[in-house]
């Protein structure tokens, strides 16, 4: 998952200093936390709610943010990122809304 979101932040010529979040789909923790996310990004960049819900599937991305919703700020980045099997992808965001 961390190399998805280096590639999309490298296509869009972003740091991992200009993301404020990093959105992993929330399958296994031992996913979420491997070495490379947190050199990279750094744990409390990591929105984490699996210990709260476990593995909602299609839904994890969604229910993070309506977890952590006291987080969003208007004009805040985030890198979304999934993977499972042979599929993944990334997608980064701004937010656009006031909490």
């Amino acid at each position: 998952m961390a190399d998805v979101s280096a590639e999309i932040m490298e296509k869009n010529n972003l740091k991992a200093e200009d993301i404020s979040w990093l959105v992993p789909h929330q399958a296994n923790f031992a996913l979420l936390m491997p070495r490379h996310v947190v050199w990279v990004f750094g744990k409390e960049k990591v929105m984490v709610n699996i210990e709260r819900y476990g593995n909602t599937t299609g839904a994890t991305i969604p229910c993070v943010f309506g977890s952590w919703k006291k987080l969003e700020e208007r004009g805040q980045p985030y890198s979304c990122c999934v993977r499972g099997g042979f599929t993944w992808g990334s997608i980064w965001i701004k937010w656009a809304y006031d909490s």
